[in-house]
């Protein structure tokens, strides 16, 4: 403990008292920042959401872009071309990017020259235009040769200056300009089937949550019929019903769709309507509609587009399942579940007919689900730091 003695040596120099400044004492150390600011803020630290809205953009781009850069058309079709392997300028002196413009498989055979006779026969008897590769010559018991044969179908065809940078189809239709046309279409169906949902859902939810009592209870008794009957049976019935095409894809969607968004609006508007700030504005005499547009519905807007981000992938695999098993969207008009219906068919004979469709649809599901997944956090204020 000190002492008195070494109080009193202690210099007062060292002491400097403080100033106080009128004009600076209460400034805000930083800048202050809005809601929506935050939110932005934190979605852009989430690298995968960037990237994944980065690639939406570019798909939705190609998608109204892509079927003008080459020259081939929707119904250009030519049965001498059909079910040409992908060839790209540049890209075709690569081979291990499978874009070479060549057909290769596998073969068997008790011995080699069996063996390379089934490759010779499968390629329309071309033997110019086959390389042989021997994998196995075998030990003469059955099918214990193996040979890989390319074939080379663009110069059999005396095709040399055409390029399909995705193939064509057994119509000989230009996949490029098909899997973006398809892509269009997808992405058109799924959008306004999320639209119509999110007009519904929200005012169906936003009402019923709102006036609670007698309205609550007939509009949950209604939404609870539509929850129970299945979605697949109301769809199938549906486009059954009615001629296939967008328009009836969009109806059994929305028909479908909407419940999901008006238990989770009416849900957070039953939270909501107690609060100090709806008390305020109906002691203010604002009328019920005001409350809704104006208090409530900002107030529970992140969890809107949160719920709509999550609906449209939703959309495009109903879509894409409707049309793969022949009840969606049909020839000659295409989307991504009517090319992958397609080139299923024959996937093991041409597997890029199936493969470019399924990339596309897988990177745009899971694009849009890493999105809803960034806007959670976002929305969320515990994650804003």
């Amino acid at each position: 403990m000190a002492t008195n003695r070494d109080k009193d040596e202690v210099q007062k120099e060292l002491f400097v008292p403080l100033e106080r400044q009128e004009d600076t004492s209460e400034d805000i150390t930083k800048p202050s920042r809005s809601f929506f600011q935050d939110a932005r803020r934190t979605f852009f630290k989430n690298k995968l959401a960037v990237v994944s809205m980065i690639l939406m953009a570019i798909i939705i781009l190609m998608s109204i872009l892509g079927p003008h850069i080459n020259e081939f058309g929707l119904d250009d079709q030519d049965l001498s071309r059909a079910k040409m392997p992908p060839r790209v300028p540049v890209i075709e002196d690569m081979p291990i990017l499978g874009m070479d413009g060549t057909l290769e498989s596998e073969f068997k055979g008790d011995d080699v020259e069996e063996a390379s006779q089934k490759a010779v026969t499968r390629y329309n008897n071309d033997e110019d235009f086959v390389d042989i590769n021997v994998l196995s010559k075998g030990d003469g018991s059955a099918d214990s040769a193996e040979v890989s044969a390319s074939y080379h179908i663009y110069q059999a065809k005396d095709m040399q200056s055409e390029y399909f940078w995705l193939g064509t189809d057994r119509l000989g239709r230009d996949q490029w300009t098909r899997l973006w046309l398809g892509s269009r279409v997808s992405l058109i169906i799924a959008f306004v089937a999320a639209a119509i949902d999110l007009l519904i859902g929200v005012a169906y939810g936003a009402i019923s949550g709102y006036f609670g009592g007698r309205v609550d209870n007939i509009l949950q008794r209604i939404l609870e019929i539509f929850i129970g009957i299945p979605k697949l049976v109301v769809m199938f019935l549906l486009l059954v019903l009615l001629e296939p095409g967008i328009m009836s894809i969009v109806l059994a969607l929305t028909l479908t769709g909407w419940t999901s968004m008006a238990r989770i609006v009416r849900g957070e508007v039953l939270k909501q309507k107690n609060e100090e700030y709806v008390m305020a504005a109906r002691t203010l005499g604002q009328s019920n509609r005001k409350i809704l547009s104006k208090h409530l519905l900002p107030n529970i807007i992140g969890i809107v587009i949160i719920n709509m981000m999550f609906s449209i992938p939703d959309a495009i695999f109903f879509e894409s399942f409707l049309s793969f098993i022949g009840l969606g969207i049909v020839p000659p008009d295409a989307s991504l579940g009517s090319l992958i219906n397609g080139g299923f068919k024959v996937l093991r004979l041409y597997p890029f007919m199936v493969l470019y469709p399924a990339i596309l649809i897988s990177a745009i599901m899971i694009s849009f689900n890493l999105i809803g997944d960034g806007l959670r956090d976002a929305f969320d204020p515990k994650m804003h730091k």
